[in-house]
């Protein structure tokens, strides 16, 4: 398609950053706040930090938020810590808990910023996961008790809902890192908890239709447009089962409450396809997303799966890596890509086609709730922060946002990662994202100090001029 003159972005378009409790918040066990998985994670690289204090937003709260204002955003998305509300995930409420996401979220509206509520981010509490965590349908209930909690304690200042952050990373890379549910429920047919978890999805969708008529609802997804390798229609296939089993598994069911043929004949021939109960598709059916919201950081590329039933495994690895499928596919390099620092394509024309696959197949608004460059930042003696790579990264983004709704996809706004400095899940604090930057170290706790970065003046531009600068 001829790309047409850029349109406007559209009035009342949420231009938001975005966080995760555990990997911001620290106070990993402040004020009656319970374990969660990733708390029990013993097995970090040498030199990279945990997420006892993280960015240490828990004692920043009021500080940060203003910084958040001064910045200039109309959305924050953050998680609650479903173990900082519920310390072992089904028991009894912890006030304190709950007194904090009162306050921010008041902060928030207070301040003109729409509060966008992830429900659960990687962090099921431990109680839960040693109880057999999302392999039990017992953790089904429990989330649908949490959400309903949090609908009532915050639905006075929250309209916009997110349900499970990466459902599909959780399951396709959650065991390598201990985020499914934790080590001690391994052995457990990982598409069984998916089942589980999409369950506990559409009955948390149901619940805000029926708790707070006004509100909306939507999953998160990480959504990665494919590319083939070659026209070779062995490539071609390869692709579309990358979709299947990457993309369309999680959404189709989100959305139409039936899973993805070409996924679930694959989880049959593998001996992966969950136990679905009586009820079960009932329950899918009825559920009914008002948006989506997905993360994307890049494309990958896929070829026809090697003869010999080997796959790659790239140094490495993680889900922002494509590694290749038995069977379905090969991952390749994309030689028309760069990469940053990390080994991870950068591809903005291609979210543009992430854009328009997802608007194709399922015709609700779009929410960006993940799109940023990680880097080594250097604070400098004057306490400034020089980062002309993250701005052409975003620019480069953003103009792509432009050309999907001038392809008329319905877009909601852009919540790029992250509003501020945090642990990254591979790299720690090393690995910085946030338009504002924390001044620790992996090792070093520092002065936590708050510094804006050159990104943080060239965003409040962009904001306010509801658009790239001319």
């Amino acid at each position: 398609m001829l790309d047409h003159p850029l349109p406007p972005f559209p009035d009342g378009f949420l231009w938001g950053a975005s966080t995760s409790g555990y990997q911001v918040e620290g106070g990993w066990d402040a004020d009656g706040k319970g374990p969660s998985v990733v708390d029990a994670r013993t097995d970090f690289p040498a030199g990279t930090a945990d997420y006892t204090v993280a960015s240490d937003h828990y004692h920043h709260l009021e500080e940060d938020v203003a910084l958040f204002a001064e910045l200039g955003l109309t959305a924050y998305r953050f998680s609650v810590q479903w173990s900082r509300v519920i310390p072992d995930g089904d028991g009894e409420v912890n006030p304190a808990g709950l007194a904090f996401y009162r306050r921010l979220v008041d902060l928030l509206v207070e301040h003109g910023i729409e509060p966008v509520v992830t429900l659960y981010h990687f962090d099921l509490p431990q109680a839960l996961a040693l109880k057999g965590g999302w392999g039990s349908r017992a953790t089904i209930d429990a989330f649908v008790r949490y959400a309903q909690l949090l609908y009532r304690e915050l639905g006075h200042a929250v309209r916009y809902w997110l349900t499970i952050n990466e459902q599909n990373m959780m399951v396709l890379h959650g065991q390598q890192l201990d985020i499914l549910d934790g080590p001690a429920n391994r052995d457990v047919n990982v598409y069984q908890k998916n089942h589980h978890m999409l369950l506990a999805q559409a009955r948390a969708m149901a619940a805000l239709h029926e708790q707070l008529p006004g509100a909306l609802i939507g999953p998160a997804p990480n959504i990665a447009y494919v590319y083939p390798a070659s026209p070779d229609p062995a490539d071609v296939i390869a692709a579309d089962d990358f979709n299947a089993v990457r993309n369309w598994l999680y959404l189709d069911v989100a959305v139409h409450g039936r899973y993805h043929p070409v996924a679930w004949a694959h989880l049959q021939a593998t001996g992966q396809a969950p136990t679905v109960d009586p009820g079960d598709a009932q329950v899918l059916a009825a559920a009914h997303p008002d948006f989506l919201a997905f993360n994307y950081y890049a494309t990958h590329t896929v070829a026809a799966p090697a003869r010999d039933g080997s796959v790659d495994a790239p140094e490495g690895m993680d889900q922002q890596i494509a590694v290749g499928m038995p069977g379905l596919f090969t991952a390749v390099p994309n030689p028309w890509l760069p990469k940053n620092a990390f080994g991870w394509e950068i591809d903005p024309v291609g979210f543009r086609m992430t854009f328009r696959a997802i608007y194709d197949r399922y015709h609700l608004p779009l929410l960006v709730t993940e799109n940023g460059l990680g880097a080594f930042d250097t604070l400098e003696p004057d306490g400034s922060v020089h980062d002309p790579y993250r701005i052409e990264y975003l620019a480069a983004h953003i103009e792509q946002i432009q050309r999907a709704i001038g392809d008329g996809v319905d877009v909601l706004g852009y919540c790029p990662w992250s509003a501020i400095d945090l642990v990254s899940t591979h790299q720690g604090v090393a690995k910085r994202y946030g338009f504002i930057y924390v001044d620790r170290t992996d090792d070093d706790l520092r002065s936590l100090a708050r510094h804006r970065k050159d990104s943080f003046g060239w965003y409040q531009k962009v904001i306010a001029a509801n658009g790239l600068p001319g």
